[in-house]
């Protein structure tokens, strides 16, 4: 498994969008890259983060590995969006796309790359070191006891790719 993620997307996850100066931006980039890394040990998967370099990046774009989370800020001109559509093409089905960025999404979908949301992702980064203790490998949706009703019980390919993605992490 290959996750693929949008990291200002998560980033910011959840919250209204504030100014932040470059300093407190670094500070929280360190901070998500902190969690991936403890969520890496824990799932043992690949991680790619983007970050977005168009407006103030390098003329090339620039590739790093941190905590064993693979890091990748988009050249300048280029937006995260592009490098994760990429990056989807290239990995296919093996890879999981997390942002919430609806382009990105469809295109993604379109390669049959399952897409989880970023707050859905972010929430599961956050309870998995419960989980694992506990046990609970449940997907959300049983959990809660959404199931479907009605003469069309199959779930469409894309709900079930994501299903399936979601039991992964």
């Amino acid at each position: 498994m290959h996750l693929i993620i949008d990291g200002y997307n998560l980033l910011h996850a959840g919250r209204s969008l504030t100014q932040v100066n470059s300093i407190e931006l670094q500070r929280e980039r360190d901070g998500l890259i902190d969690q991936l890394s403890s969520y890496r040990q824990l799932k043992r998967c690949e991680i790619t983060v983007v970050f977005d370099g168009w407006q103030g990046g390098w003329n090339t774009e620039k590739r790093e590995m941190r905590k064993g989370i693979e890091l990748v800020f988009s050249k300048l001109g280029e937006k995260a969006d592009e490098v994760i559509k990429r990056l989807a093409k290239e990995k296919g089905a093996g890879a999981i796309v997390v942002t919430s960025d609806r382009e990105v999404s469809r295109y993604a979908e379109r390669m049959t790359v399952p897409v989880i949301s970023s707050d859905r992702f972010k929430e599961r980064m956050e309870m998995s070191p419960v989980k694992i203790e506990k046990g609970i490998e449940q997907d959300e949706e049983e959990e809660r006891g959404l199931k479907r009703r009605g003469p069309s019980r199959k779930l469409s390919k894309k709900e079930r790719r994501v299903r399936a993605a979601l039991r992964k992490l």
